[in-house]
């Protein structure tokens, strides 16, 4: 092929410039597909070729046949070779493009593993992947069997929705199935879980080909859960290199990624170790880069910069060529952040030379540490947290889309 690549990339949200940035050096053209709402956020501008805006509807979605329609214009005159989803959100638009003009990529079945959080439960189960226990909310009587079966308290979580977000906490049957009935006509879009009291983690990957080439494991210091329904403060290290704990994730991340059917991509994995029986169980994953910073993190200790690998990835894979990963560092380090009451923050407090980022964003205050000392990381952590607890912290409450 003589004409550079072509990549639409969607994002509807901002976010995703080092991988925009990354797959313009590499020779391709690059589209990206967003909302018309985030027009004047500080895009890469030259590195994309072409803005398509789409206007939201009353439901803040796009409607997918204006977007098959328009892209089918785009695609008279200039051709599109891979498409891209930057966000959770947009990963099953991204399958239903590919399917629609039968461009190379994840399709709606597999995207739903990455998308839908019954349909990865389901799917980690019969893989034989240990998970929380799991119920629809389809059938009274099959609620009211897992009810019977698994003691409180437990989760309702939405289907689709990203991070914490429209997740409720019960504690008993009455609250459960008043929860339940205050969703009406939308409760199929949402499950039912045990709920597993433990230390969350996350696997930050890179898959080739069907096999994982890089991976890297995190724990947070408070469960993502607690932070944003509690108005906590957002943590996570380096979990200690060579541990069982580092094999153990890296083994179910692993094992998560193939039952899936994971070809090329950037994977988000969730495990929770339980603390009643010390087991390992998944909780979910995904097929892009994880948020709240969280690659920034990565960076510092490992020197991988995963939005970018990911795009070099993409290409290589498109052009049939082959692909290295860059030399890999082996350090530790830390991230927190936190909303903050001031609008634009002193940062100048976080001046200890661990410090290699810092958070630059209205109301949030933040950093990154890097330390070849897990133990300093932690110490600069937990110093950190109460600067931050003391002279900033702020909190909101957690969005409750559709659970009253």
């Amino acid at each position: 092929m003589t004409r550079p690549l072509t990549f639409l990339c969607i994002s509807t949200f901002f976010k995703g410039n080092d991988f925009l940035k990354a797959c313009k050096e590499a020779g391709n053209t690059v589209y990206l597909l967003t909302a018309k709402k985030l027009e004047d956020k500080p895009w890469v501008r030259e590195s994309i070729d072409e803005f398509f805006y789409v206007e939201e509807n009353e439901g803040g979605g796009f409607s997918m046949e204006q977007v098959i329609t328009g892209l089918a214009h785009v695609m008279r005159s200039r051709p599109v070779d891979r498409i891209v989803a930057l966000d959770d959100f947009d990963v099953e638009k991204a399958a239903l493009l590919r399917e629609h003009f039968r461009i190379s990529g994840m399709g709606q079945t597999t995207a739903r593993y990455f998308r839908d959080k019954l349909a990865m439960r389901t799917k980690a189960a019969e893989a034989g992947i240990r998970v929380p226990g799991f119920c629809g909310l389809f059938n009274d009587a099959a609620i009211n069997d897992f009810i019977a079966k698994y003691a409180g308290p437990w989760m309702i979580k939405p289907r689709s929705e990203a991070s914490a977000t429209g997740i409720k906490k019960l504690e008993t049957a009455e609250a459960l199935w008043q929860a339940i009935d205050s969703l009406g006509d939308s409760r199929h879009e949402y499950l039912i879980e045990q709920f597993k009291p433990g230390h969350v983690y996350h696997v930050d990957s890179l898959t080739l080909n069907g096999r994982v080439i890089f991976s890297w494991n995190s724990q947070y210091l408070a469960p993502p859960f607690d932070v944003a329904h509690g108005g906590g403060i957002f943590r996570s290290v380096t979990v200690p290199f060579d541990s069982a704990e580092g094999h153990a994730l890296e083994t179910m991340a692993v094992d998560v990624l193939k039952a899936f059917g994971m070809q090329h991509s950037a994977s988000h994995t969730e495990v929770i170790r339980s603390q009643d029986d010390g087991q390992y169980y998944f909780l979910e994953t995904s097929s892009r880069v994880g948020g709240a910073h969280l690659s920034d993190m990565v960076e510092a200790s490992s020197g991988l910069n995963l939005w970018k690998e990911w795009a070099k990835l993409e290409t290589a894979v498109a052009r049939k060529e082959s692909y290295r990963l860059p030399e890999i560092r082996r350090e530790y380090s830390g991230i927190i952040i936190s909303l903050a009451r001031q609008q634009w923050p002193d940062l100048s407090p976080f001046s200890d030379p661990e410090v290699v980022w810092k958070m630059e964003e209205e109301y949030h205050v933040g950093c990154v540490v890097r330390s070849k000392s897990r133990e300093r990381v932690l110490e600069l952590m937990d110093a950190y947290a109460e600067k931050i607890r003391t002279d900033y912290h702020a909190s909101a409450p957690a969005q409750d889309k559709s659970v009253h």
